[in-house]
């Protein structure tokens, strides 16, 4: 761990088990508290180490998500986003701070439950969709629902009531995914996302491979999904996207800014700018 930060030592906190995921309910959170947020993350940092030395990735974020919201997250490429997207997945930890997702503390969980809450709690869309091309639009939805031993029949019933949320028709099920428009195979990833009914919906600049009239159909879909309760976290570079947010957060230089502060932050480095000139 980088000099300087440590985390404090804490109280023995409460354990539970959620979907059959042994967790930890955040220590020193009253009880009637725990779980009123999806994400709630406090004071993160994470320090990556090489042979040039430390890298601070981010710096002190704390973010509260409650249940429902459509949060959109910018910021340029090496802002942090994609080390706090991998955070919130359950792909990598903090060096520090408190992650809870849905009231447990991940940092608790050993690497086959982590897999296991991936598996059940948290669904990921990707800007490179990342179906298999020469399998079925019905088949890539169910595999989510495979590693869970969920039963044949079940599988076929959960994954087309999930690719009728997103507006896929049904006469595209029985079509390799690598015969389906760009548009059509995120729109597939996105119910493979929902299958296993997270707690949270994690895409990653969604829009980014395709073209505008396309990108307006995923982000439609999105929207319908917030509306009907389903809570979204999603990073992207493109302000037009996150006009269709709930809330839209920033990152800069590893530090988590609200609207008004990356205004703030643009104002003053544009008056820099200027002074040098």
């Amino acid at each position: 761990m980088a000099q300087g930060i440590k985390t404090p030592p804490s109280p023995m906190p409460d354990s539970t088990v959620v979907n059959g995921v042994r967790a930890t309910l955040g220590a020193g959170t009253p009880a009637e508290k725990r779980g009123s947020y999806v994400i709630d993350i406090r004071n993160l940092h994470r320090i990556y180490e090489s042979e040039a030395g430390y890298t601070h990735a981010l710096k002190g974020i704390s973010l509260q998500v409650p249940r429902g919201e459509f949060l959109c997250i910018m910021g340029p490429s090496g802002s942090g986003k994609s080390t706090l997207m991998n955070i919130l997945g359950c792909l990598d930890t903090p060096t520090s701070g408190t992650y809870l997702l849905e009231g447990l503390d991940v940092s608790t969980l050993d690497d086959d439950e982590l897999t296991a809450l991936r598996a059940s709690r948290l669904g990921f869309v990707f800007q490179s969709f990342n179906l298999l091309p020469r399998t079925t639009v019905l088949r890539n939805v169910e595999l989510p629902l495979v590693y869970t031993n969920t039963a044949p029949k079940k599988r076929h019933e959960i994954a087309r009531k999930a690719l009728a949320s997103v507006g896929l028709p049904e006469q595209y099920y029985d079509h390799n995914s690598n015969e389906i428009s760009g548009g059509q195979m995120q729109r597939v990833a996105i119910a493979r996302a929902l299958v296993n009914d997270p707690a949270v919906i994690l895409a990653d600049e969604p829009t980014g491979n395709l073209d505008s009239a396309t990108g307006l159909m995923v982000l439609q879909t999105f929207r319908k999904l917030s509306e009907q309760g389903k809570t979204i976290v999603l990073i992207t570079h493109d302000e037009e996207v996150s006009t269709w947010a709930d809330r839209t957060m920033h990152i800069r230089d590893g530090k988590l800014l609200t609207d008004e502060e990356e205004r703030a932050a643009r104002a003053a480095s544009t008056s820099h700018g200027r002074g040098r000139t």
